[in-house]
């Protein structure tokens, strides 16, 4: 990927500015351009589709764009390595994705709507989702059928990338749990152990902090290059502990959206890099927990990692972005609004179309339709995989229900005679009954 361009530093063009008599010019390129709702330039970007304008150089342009993002930031807690703060503000198009997830992923009325009777289902499924894309970011080759059968049949993970895949599953699962509690350091060492188990090279790095001998930059895979250099790892305990503040909301005044706070402390893990490996799946561990804790109940059923793995270099380059615009967070953060809101879209488009793939079933089972949801799923999944095994064990895991409701599921299917009892070792494995279509009467 290649490194963007560093801004010209905008000060020195807004005092010649004003020297030459072009203020007004410049204020009014500053309100045109900060008021608008569809992009939020880099100068990388800029500099390519600007031209000179109004007798101002395309320079001087964008000095009079920052210095009107300047007037509008607020600082953070987030300090960089020089210790100078990153900054945000809410643009119009921040705004209208925060009323989106407000309105979906809150107590909103149409929050309860979008998921009823198989929330265990969609849960198992996003779940799934954020484990195996979070792992496929950090370069893990599993495939979505892998992930699915090792995750159902909870076997024991064979390879690295099949341990990355589960260790995200159990941490996400975890975060149900930990959402309740404050923040703190031993936390997100306990995160992290939970992700990168298994995974590293040296296991004594897991749930660690690095060390002073411990070289750890961000580089691009291909040429090398060095994108970022992490604080020094003497200051991580200090460090860790203020993002642990501003997470628990310790000695804030004001508000910040929790949404906003949520996306800064996916980023604050990045940008320290507070351990040899694992630091991005850390990151968007810990988003989920700010998620979570702050009512968001929604955010355990979509998977942002499945976004941002549909463009990968943007992703980086938000962070870059960020680091190269004078610490402007609006960078991450609005690439971030973007991603929760297509999670969101995606989580709406796959229920729409579950619901209706149960309905089509339900109809063409013909006499009876006593069957429930996750009958019908099983039922559906089966007449896709003739040769699939099921286990009362995997039902169990993919429905989020009781071994005894698991039991009763599969049984029923068997004494109807759609699914035929065989057994491997001491465990009883299910699989779809010949001409499966025809008992159906499809």
């Amino acid at each position: 990927m290649k490194f963007p361009q560093t801004p010209p530093a905008w000060q020195p063009l807004l005092d010649r500015a004003i020297q030459q008599g072009k203020a007004e010019a410049f204020m009014e390129i500053s309100h045109q351009e900060n008021l608008r709702a569809d992009r939020y330039s880099h100068w990388d970007d800029f500099r390519h589709r600007a031209a000179d304008k109004d007798g101002l150089t395309k320079e001087e342009q964008w000095a009079a764009i920052r210095m009107g993002r300047a007037m509008r930031s607020q600082s953070l807690p987030l300090l960089d390595t020089k210790g100078r703060a990153f900054t945000f503000f809410l643009t119009p198009k921040a705004f209208g994705l925060l009323r989106e997830i407000d309105l979906h992923c809150g107590t909103g009325p149409s929050a309860g709507a979008m998921v009823r009777e198989e929330t265990s289902r969609h849960q198992f499924d996003s779940l799934m989702e954020e484990a195996l894309a979070s792992s496929q970011l950090e370069g893990a080759a599993v495939t979505r059928s892998e992930a699915r059968e090792l995750i159902r049949s909870q076997r024991p993970a064979t390879t690295e990338h099949e341990r990355m895949v589960m260790n995200n599953y159990r941490t996400m699962r975890l975060l149900t749990e930990l959402k309740e509690q404050p923040l703190t350091p031993e936390m997100i060492l306990r995160i992290h152990r939970e992700v990168t188990a298994g995974t590293l090279k040296d296991g004594a790095h897991e749930g660690k902090l690095r060390g002073p001998g411990d070289d750890v930059r961000v580089e691009d895979e291909e040429s090398g290059d060095v994108f970022h250099t992490p604080p020094d790892a003497s200051d991580l305990p200090e460090r860790m502990k203020q993002l642990c503040d501003f997470a628990n909301e310790a000695g804030m005044t004001g508000f910040l959206h929790p949404v906003v706070r949520a996306i800064v402390l996916h980023f604050w893990i990045a940008y320290d890099h507070p351990f040899v490996d694992g630091n991005g799946r850390t990151a968007r561990a810990l988003f989920y927990w700010s998620m979570l804790r702050n009512g968001y109940w929604l955010a355990e059923y979509f998977s942002i990692s499945h976004e941002i793995l549909k463009a990968p270099k943007q992703y980086y380059r938000a962070f870059l972005h960020t680091e190269t615009d004078g610490n402007d967070l609006n960078y991450f953060l609005v690439h971030q609004l973007e991603a929760i809101c297509a999670s969101i879209g995606s989580l709406k488009e796959s229920i729409r179309t579950k619901q209706e793939a149960a309905e089509a079933l339900r109809r063409n089972l013909g006499v009876g339709g006593d069957f429930n949801h996750r009958q019908i799923a099983l039922l559906k999944h089966a007449l896709k995989h003739p040769f699939a095994a099921y286990t009362v064990v995997g039902h169990q895991t993919s429905h989020g229900i009781s071994n005894q409701t698991a039991k009763n599921d599969i049984a029923a299917l068997e004494a109807k005679g759609f699914l035929l009892r065989g057994k491997v070792g001491k465990a009883f494995v299910y699989s779809p009954a010949p001409d499966l279509a025809g008992k159906l009467g499809l």
